[in-house]
This record gives C-alpha cells, sequence and structure tokens, in this order.
C-alpha cells in the first residue's frame, strides 16, 4: 500500500464499502466492514497523508436523495475508527456523498472520474466487495492515478489465491444454498478445482433428484435437472467426488414449528420436506474432507434460519472451525448466508478467513475478472 512511497501530506482516495446494514432507525447494526479496515487508515494517518473516502450507500437512482446520504456514517467512523472523521468539509479524514449520487458512477464515466482524480495524488482501493463492478471510483479512477490495494483487500486476495488458485491440496468446497441456476458458473469452476465437493441445500435436492430420487415436497429444480447430470459428468472427468446427504431432517411445513424427524434421505414421509442435513451425512462429510488441508464454503446445509433446521450447519462449522484451530486445514469462508450461518454458529472468528464480499467472492470463485482487482493488477504501484 505505497510502503516505499512518501505520502505525508499528499491526498490519497480511498474506496471503501461502507454500505452497511442499518436499522428501520437508521442506526449500523453490523460494523464488521467498517471495521475491517481500521488498518488501512490508521496506516495513511500514521504516515501523515491526507484522506478522502469514497463510498456508495443503497441504490439511489441515479441522484441525490437523503435516504442515501452517507452524512450519519461520519461521527459512527470516528467513533470507531477513534480518528476525526468529517463529512464533506475539511479535514485529515474527509467522507464524500455518496458516490451513486452522480449517475457517472455507475456508467464508469471517463469525466466523473477525473473530477474525482483531481481532488487526491493517490488511488486506494479497499473495498473488494465492490470489485466486481465496472464504476467509476472503483475502476476507472483507478487508470487515473498511482495506484494500489488497501490492507482488506490485500487479505482478501490473499485468502482466496490460497482457497482457489494455489491451495494446498486435497482441497474441498461446501456449497449450500436454495438453487443450481444462481450457482451454475460457480459449481462449474468449482468440479475443475476440487478434490471433493460437497453439497447441501436445495441445489443438494436437484443433484439427488438428478439420480433418481424422490423430493417429495422438498424444494428443487426439476428444470435443471439434465444441467445437475452435465454437472456431475464434469466433475467425473475432473476427478472431484461430489457428496450429497444420505439422510435429513424432515418437516411436514416449511415453518420453525413443523413436525420433523430424521430420516434416510429415501424415506421422506409423502407430503413431507427435507430442511437440513442429518446426522449421518455430518459424519459422511467430515469423513470424506478428514484429509483436507483447504475448505472452501459457500452457503449452508439447511434452513439454519429455524433452530429446528440448523444442525448440520452448525455441526460442520464448528468441524470445520476446530480443525483450523489445529492447524489441520486453511478454511476460507464467503457469502452473505454463509456469514450470518458461520456467526450463529459462533465461529467466525476461528475460521482462516471469512469474507463479507457477496457478488465479488462468488464472480471470483467462478473464476471470472473482477475490474476493480484487474485494474489495479496492471498497473504499477507509486515508487
Amino acid at each position: 500500500m505505497f510502503d516505499n512511497t512518501d505520502i505525508k501530506n499528499k491526498k490519497v482516495l480511498v474506496r471503501l464499502d461502507l454500505n452497511v446494514p442499518t436499522d428501520d432507525s437508521g442506526k449500523v447494526t453490523d460494523f464488521t466492514r467498517i471495521d475491517r479496515v481500521k488498518p488501512t487508515l490508521e496506516n495513511l494517518r500514521k504516515r501523515g497523508a491526507k484522506v478522502i473516502i469514497l463510498s456508495h450507500f443503497g441504490r439511489p437512482k441515479g441522484g441525490p436523495d437523503k435516504k442515501y446520504s452517507l452524512e450519519f456514517l461520519a461521527p459512527v467512523l470516528a467513533e470507531r475508527w477513534g480518528m476525526p472523521v468529517s463529512f464533506e468539509k475539511d479535514g485529515d479524514i474527509i467522507l464524500k456523498e455518496n458516490m451513486r449520487f452522480n449517475p457517472g458512477e455507475e456508467k464508469n464515466d471517463a469525466a466523473f472520474a477525473a473530477s474525482l482524480a483531481r481532488e487526491g495524488d493517490y488511488y486506494i482501493n479497499d473495498a473488494f466487495s465492490v470489485s466486481h463492478r465496472a464504476h467509476a471510483s472503483v475502476h476507472a479512477l483507478a487508470n487515473l492515478l498511482p495506484s494500489d490495494a488497501g490492507m482488506t483487500m490485500k487479505a482478501e486476495l490473499k485468502a482466496l489465491d490460497a482457497a482457489i488458485a494455489n491451495p494446498q491440496k486435497p482441497v474441498a468446497a461446501i456449497v449450500g444454498g436454495s438453487k443450481i441456476s444462481t450457482k451454475l458458473d460457480l459449481l462449474g469452476n468449482l468440479v475443475t478445482k476440487m478434490d471433493v465437493l460437497v453439497l447441501g441445500g436445495g441445489m443438494a435436492n436437484t443433484f439427488a433428484a438428478a439420480k433418481g430420487w424422490n423430493p417429495q415436497k422438498s424444494l428443487f429444480e426439476p428444470d435443471m435437472l439434465d444441467t445437475a447430470r452435465a454437472i456431475w459428468d464434469k466433475a467425473e472427468e475432473n476427478g472431484c467426488q461430489i457428496i450429497l446427504p444420505v439422510d435429513c431432517v424432515a418437516a411436514s411445513d416449511y415453518a420453525a414449528d413443523a413436525e420433523n424427524k430424521i430420516v434416510d434421505r429415501n424415506a421422506i414421509p409423502a407430503g413431507w420436506q427435507s430442511l437440513d442435513i442429518g446426522p449421518e451425512s455430518v459424519t459422511l462429510i467430515e469423513e470424506a474432507l478428514e484429509d483436507c488441508k483447504t475448505i472452501l464454503w459457500n452457503g449452508p446445509v439447511g434452513v439454519f434460519e429455524m433452530p429446528a433446521f440448523a444442525k448440520g450447519t452448525n455441526a460442520l462449522a464448528k468441524w470445520v472451525a476446530e480443525r483450523t484451530k489445529r492447524g489441520d486445514v486453511v478454511s476460507v469462508a464467503g457469502g452473505g448466508d454463509t456469514v450470518a450461518a458461520l456467526g450463529q454458529a459462533g465461529v467466525t472468528d476461528d475460521f482462516t478467513y471469512v469474507s463479507t464480499a457477496g457478488g465479488a467472492f462468488l464472480e471470483w470463485l467462478e473464476g471470472k475478472e473482477l475490474p476493480g482487482v484487474a485494474v489495479l493488477a496492471k498497473r504499477p504501484a507509486a515508487a
């Protein structure tokens, strides 16, 4: 991060993702993204730089909207970081108004990027979570100033490299979620890179149905059966073993208080549905992953939001966490539901790395080039 550059009294534009969750009263409910970038801000201020923060918040319609103003965040940032932060005024750390108030932001407009560049001497992107967007403050701006990645982004890229590009083998992935259709590219890429692929949730149901399983009323995608078979064939061609649940927690209805019981996958009562993996499946998965040195996780394996159907996800999460703490495995997890599930299981801090990025994390796992990362890689940082 310009480690060999004198940035004292220089203006450094820093792209952050401060699109943080808030409650109905406008109070921040999760400070993860704010807290994670604190080391970057501390580093820059310690070296005497003037910091200008660029971010977005929500989805305004290409113009100013008080509901999406970032003004409320300045005192929150100051408190969390322990540094004065001013909003649109002079200061050592200045928070600019929502980038998406300018229609040129989402259009990656060169003129808007140039207007931003005139305000700074250097540019740092510490917002991996928006780096899949070719937006002006993420992509075009990086072409106009000496640019580098922030400390948080570098940590993220290092973790993803360890999980995908250069993992310790054997390497496995646990992928859950409701639909294959939303993760086609992800699955297509993973089966060429993983030694073991564990499937859970609704997508596991679709794969099982493709092999002749009767899902009863379980969530699955009947129009994706051929796709599931094609992915399975691709996995076999690449030596990737796919693991499906062998038992499940079946429920009479999709409800937290529904009658439920553990049954063999092939013995779901008529009209019932699978909402979690069962204990035999947990054991099967643990045995399949026992020798793995790297484990990637995206998506819960059951309806973890309901306590009765969270046991499978919790059990696997704690097992991976324990192996990580022992130094047996490198574990990298990401995706909105995944972060929430690991938090509920109380193991977030025990994984090697947990990404708060949603779309960017998935697109990286899909093997796609992220504009905000690619532009930094192509531009040498200032000497």
